[in-house]
């Protein structure tokens, strides 16, 4: 069986890893690579042939969407973001799909599938059978803090505060823990929404909208930054 040989791009470790992760479980794509930036990915693309490519968007210096522009000859792309925004452009730009973090197993493979059917390097009757069981839904996850390591319910998370290399989760109380506000909003379901570069809310405890701020059921009132505004609407139509 032909292999699909892939790159991966992401200046987020753990996304890379998910991303990698995702590719095990399907038996014809094979990573050949993992960058953290646009410049690694010229670098492997001149170097060696690649099927596929899944690229996030907002990378340091030079962005997804100039990546893509610069190529003369690009692979299959499939973006990975959290940043819906960009879909338009990304999809004018003849990308393959477009998968908003955090996604699925099953969403990662029907974004592949299209990708198989365009190379037409597998069988469709080996492609179809691959099996994705159903995902029990994920209602908490464990965070290290203060030596300890504390199981977090989701739906406890009011609102989550970047503080330089840690963060701040607000609950009925405060959880500091050693992490990055963009790592840890990837994990976290649909109903979490970053709002502002230091501040994501849970949606289901947003009160009001007031201008540029927010208020939340535990009385909390947060900025909501300009570059935010839009997807917060959005969610809200």
């Amino acid at each position: 069986m032909e292999k699909i040989k892939c790159l991966i791009a992401d200046d987020e470790p753990i996304a890379r890893q998910i991303i990698e992760n995702y590719s095990k479980d399907i038996p014809y794509l094979e990573v050949v690579a993992m960058c953290k930036n646009a410049f690694e990915v010229m670098e492997v693309l001149q170097k060696e042939q690649i099927d596929l490519l899944f690229l996030d968007i907002n990378m340091p210096k030079f962005s997804g969407i100039s990546l893509l522009k610069s190529l003369a000859k690009k692979p299959e792309v499939i973006i990975t973001t959290a940043y819906p925004e960009y879909a338009i452009e990304g999809f004018e730009l003849a990308v393959t799909d477009y998968l908003l973090k955090p996604f699925s197993l099953e969403r990662f493979l029907q974004a592949v599938l299209k990708v198989q059917q365009k190379l037409k390097t597998v069988p469709m009757e080996t492609a179809t059978q691959i099996v994705v069981t159903p995902e029990k839904e994920v209602t908490s996850l464990f965070i290290k803090s203060d030596k300890k390591i504390i199981k977090l319910n989701f739906e406890e998370i009011n609102y989550i505060e970047a503080y330089g290399n840690y963060i701040k989760i607000y609950t009925d109380s405060m959880i500091l823990t050693p992490q990055t506000l963009t790592e840890f909003i990837t994990k976290l379901p649909d109903n979490f929404l970053r709002i502002h570069k230091s501040y994501a809310i849970n949606f289901n405890h947003l009160k009001l909208i007031d201008g540029n701020q927010v208020k939340l059921n535990n009385d909390a009132v947060l900025p909501v930054g300009k570059s935010y505004r839009k997807e917060l609407i959005k969610r809200i139509e």
